[in-house]
Parts: structure tokens; sequence; C-alpha cells
């Protein structure tokens, strides 16, 4: 059981109510994720999509990609930071249409979404090359060895590969095919 404020959440309840979910949407599922599959397996099980990260809303026309931001940027505004007000807002950006590429964002995220992606970790890339590429720093704890990584799709993996081994790693390069364990610490 999970307490606050006087309330109790039963990860079982919480099991039943997701366990029929196709996927699981989060903006900012990295986030998001880690913390459900802490509380209740069933999240360890699912495809999860990410209205943050998988929709560029830069090349939208949208300035930043904190949901507040977003909504602005769509013509509206909400109290945030209240889990279900979050919710709300982030369904109501989702049922709108992109502004430059048309369709509905829901329909771009979950065509993202189901793409096989890899996670290529670059293990022999030194500490300081912060910006390298859109690769992320996996410390000590978090899953996976201590190095760079980046989640790339089939389209770009063998390119990239290619610039780690000629650019960066003078050794081996690990690539793991996680397509249902994105923003997870298990990959």
């Amino acid at each position: 059981m999970v307490e606050a404020a006087g309330r109790q959440i039963d990860p079982a309840d919480v099991a039943r109510f997701a366990a029929p979910a196709a996927v699981v949407i989060a903006h900012n599922a990295a986030f998001d994720r880690r913390f459900l599959e802490r509380f209740s397996d069933v999240f360890t099980t699912k495809p999860w999509g990410c209205s943050m990260t998988q929709i560029d809303w830069a090349a939208e026309g949208f300035e930043g990609v904190k949901l507040a931001y977003l909504a602005a940027g769509a013509g509206f505004f909400y109290d945030k930071h209240r889990a279900v007000h979050d919710c709300l807002a982030a369904i109501e950006l989702l049922a709108r249409p992109l502004p430059r590429t048309g369709g509905f964002a829901l329909q771009h995220l979950l065509e993202t979404a189901r793409r096989l992606t890899w996670r290529i970790w670059a293990e022999n890339a030194p500490f300081d090359l912060k910006d390298l590429r859109g690769y992320r720093w996996n410390a000590e704890g978090s899953g996976g060895p201590r190095a760079w990584y980046v989640d790339v799709g089939d389209a770009g993996r063998e390119a990239e590969l290619a610039f780690l081994r000629a650019e960066i790693c003078r050794g081996e390069i690990n690539l793991l095919q996680r397509p249902h364990d994105r923003f997870s610490d298990r990959c």
C-alpha cells in the first residue's frame, strides 16, 4: 500500500486497472516509469510512450517540452503540478492536431512508440564528452553499464555504430534491442 494524506493506493487495484492497457503514456516517461515499476510489476510488461520526447515539439513550433509550455502554446492553461490536472492537460494536448505536420499528436506519439529502437552503449567513450550527439550518461546503480548511451531507430542504427567505431570507441560496442523497455532502468 502507498499512503499519502490519509489515502491509500492498493497496488493490486492499480494492476487490475492497468492490465488491459495496450500502452502506457506519460509526459516524461523516463521519470514516471521508474517510479511505477517499483510500485507494481504490471508496468514492467507494458510498452511505454512519452508525450514529452516522442513528439518533435520544436519542429511543431513549440518553445519547450514542459507540459505547461506545450499547453500554453496550444492555447490553453491549467492548474499545473496536480496529477489529475497534468493528466487532463496531456490528454487535451494529445487530442489536438499538430500545427505544422498535421495529424493528431496522439497518432504521431503512437506511431513513434511502435517503432523498434536500439539502445547503444558507448562503454569506452570518455565521460567528458557531454555533448555526444544526444547521448545520456548512465551512472552506477541506474541499470546497465556506467557509460554513455543513446536510443536510435532501426534506420539510424548502422550509422550510429559506424560513428562510434570511427570516432569514439576503440573497442566493443554493446547493442541491446529493447522496444518494450524504453524509459526503464531495467535496460
